[in-house]
């Protein structure tokens, strides 16, 4: 079992900037891959951007050269740091925990916390 508490989220004007944190209740060496993802009223949850116990990392095309996952293994944290935000960011934001080695699709969420961007 894997609990994740999200924080960070909440309403910015466009150009703006958010820090979202995801702290996990195990070892991230525990954890193959970590991710935050999110998911508009009506739409299916996407990724946005993950980080694996390697090192890799990915992003969504949509947010690449603005925002930035990052991790502190030593406080079991994912950060998502996201600048130059766009009305189109606004949605609920969860981070994803994938457990086995290759999982891509994670196996834990978070609560969610909410991203509102205003024009």
């Amino acid at each position: 079992q894997v609990q994740l508490v999200e924080s960070g989220g909440g309403l910015v004007q466009a150009g703006g900037s958010l820090r979202l944190s995801c702290a996990a209740s195990r070892s991230f060496f525990s954890i193959f891959r970590m991710g935050w993802y999110r998911q508009a009223p009506g739409t299916q949850r996407d990724l946005v951007a993950a980080t694996t116990s390697g090192g890799s990392t990915n992003y969504a095309d949509s947010v690449k050269g603005r925002f930035t996952i990052s991790r502190d293994n030593t406080k079991n944290t994912v950060y998502l740091q996201m600048n130059s935000l766009k009305p189109e960011d606004t949605a609920v934001y969860y981070c994803g925990a994938a457990i086995g080695l290759g999982t891509s699709w994670p196996n834990y969420w978070g609560q969610g916390t909410q991203v509102t961007v205003s024009s």
